[in-house]
């Protein structure tokens, strides 16, 4: 549902660029509201959420698909994680609907949807790794890599129950913003895919900005 912030993007307490193809990890708290922007368009922004205080709880697709009733995730979705706890809360939403079936890119996907010598191409789960492997101290590894939100991006069920990826619906400046309902960390890779129109053949960079104590 569409749905546009009452924030100033002027007030924020912070905001980052994530260039195309990189990824950022970092916490939220409790009460933050946190906005991701769509700078140029048609760009997938493939996002883990985890309970900062236990990181061994995380986002669940499974169980925020089956209790809002919704394949799609936008404005008054609310995010569960594997404990059923509520952790995030989409609060505007000027894109209109988010996916979270489609998974993630990476090596053995990327041979398998398009060829052998796409393997080496750089993915969303090699950016997740390497942030892993920056910053030991969260004790996470690629086991703890599991369901995720794509966020921006066009995932289509088909009446067979299958998946397309079609070309995104969001446009220049199009924005979703996240109430957190606790102590999350967040990671990101904002999607290198060249092979699918996810990014419209043309990764692009993302804003990141942050309210504090806002609820």
């Amino acid at each position: 549902m569409y749905k546009e912030s009452a924030l100033s993007l002027e007030q924020a307490d912070w905001t980052r660029t994530v260039g195309a193809g990189d990824y950022w990890m970092d916490t939220i708290r409790a009460g933050d509201v946190f906005r991701i922007t769509d700078l140029e368009g048609n760009q997938a922004v493939d996002t883990l959420f985890f309970n900062a205080r236990n990181p061994y709880e995380r986002y669940s697709a499974v169980d925020t698909i089956r209790e809002q009733g919704n394949l799609y995730l936008t404005t008054g979705t609310v995010l569960l994680s594997d404990d059923l706890y509520p952790m995030l809360e989409i609060v505007a939403d000027t894109c209109g609907r988010h996916d979270t079936l489609g998974g993630a890119c990476a090596g053995e996907s990327n041979t398998v949807r398009y060829a052998l010598e796409k393997k080496t191409m750089h993915s969303c789960r090699d950016s997740w790794l390497l942030a892993l492997n920056t910053q030991h101290h969260w004790g996470l590894t690629k086991r703890d890599i599991t369901h995720n939100i794509n966020f921006f991006m066009n995932v289509p069920v088909t009446p067979d129950g299958g998946l397309t990826f079609e070309d995104g619906i969001s446009a220049p400046g199009k924005y979703v913003e996240l109430l957190a309902k606790m102590d999350i960390l967040v990671l990101i890779s904002n999607c290198p895919q060249l092979n699918n129109p996810c990014n419209g053949y043309n990764p692009t960079p993302i804003s990141l900005s942050a309210w504090t104590g806002v609820d």
